[in-house]
């Protein structure tokens, strides 16, 4: 059972990464506020990851600031980078899941971490709203990935965060769970929580997002909100700022390169 969260809003202003000579991250804005949640996309070495680690706090920006609020409505205060990190629930590509423990016994853990009141019954709970409940005593190192997937999703939720931060998450989900995890993030956007989805899939992103954001080369090259959300709107916007970044290119002004261990995916392209 959820729990009515904080209210959350996050102000983060000329975000940069740099790894070396490498620009991940240059010049990015975010605002987000609860009941919002934000699509961002691009292809493969864009910097998305990069983006949503800053924001959980466990990437410092080389370049800008980031400010996270937290707080009862109407008395937001801002959160030291310990302090907010409390208020945030991240599944990143890594589940942090212990393999040897069960799924039930890696919610509890994950649950006392966050000084949850009632950990076992907030397990439960997740294990039931995953489809998870008659595998709660299997080691979650025995897991389908999409299996794994759903207990990585319920571990980022353990806390009942304010601030909900996905990278892909609906890699390694079929049809039905993929519905399923779409319609909790609705509700929980719906709910007054803040949500960043990182996703190449860009129908989903329509489904959830009250807002997206482009990313190519590090750098935002496209927004869009409202109307623009619908499906055909967004994959027009998508594919139409991966082509004038490509045309300024072929004209001898390229924006700086993704990282070059990775290659980027087609326009539309599900990883």
């Amino acid at each position: 059972m959820s729990h009515a969260p904080a209210s959350v809003r996050v102000c983060g202003q000329g975000l940069g990464k740099r790894f070396g000579a490498v620009s991940a991250l240059a010049g990015v804005d975010v605002a987000l506020e609860g009941g919002e949640a934000l699509a961002v996309l691009g292809p493969n070495g864009a910097g998305k990851s990069t983006l949503l680690r800053i924001l959980a706090g466990l990437a410092r920006p080389t370049a800008g600031g980031l400010e996270i609020q937290t707080g009862p409505t109407g008395a937001l205060a801002v959160r030291k980078r310990g302090q907010a990190r409390g208020a945030v629930g991240f599944a990143g590509h890594a589940t942090l899941l212990y393999p040897e423990l069960t799924a039930r016994e890696n919610l509890i853990f994950h649950g006392r971490l966050h000084g949850v009141a009632d950990p076992a019954a907030r397990a439960d709970a997740l294990l039931a709203e995953e489809g998870l409940a008659r595998f709660a005593e299997r080691r979650a190192g025995t897991f389908s990935r999409g299996m794994a997937q759903r207990l990585t999703i319920a571990r980022a939720l353990v806390h009942d965060p304010p601030l909900v931060l996905l990278d892909e998450p609906f890699t390694g989900l079929d049809r039905r769970a993929g519905d399923r995890l779409a319609r909790r993030l609705v509700r929980l956007r719906d709910e007054q929580r803040a949500i960043v989805l990182v996703t190449h899939d860009l129908a989903r992103a329509s489904e959830i997002a009250s807002a997206a954001m482009i990313l190519l080369g590090g750098r935002v090259v496209a927004r869009t909100d409202g109307p623009g959300l619908e499906p055909l709107a967004l994959e027009r916007t998508y594919g139409e700022a991966l082509d004038a970044v490509a045309a300024r290119a072929a004209k001898g002004r390229p924006e700086e390169k993704p990282q070059a261990s990775e290659q980027p995916v087609e326009r539309g392209q599900a990883r």
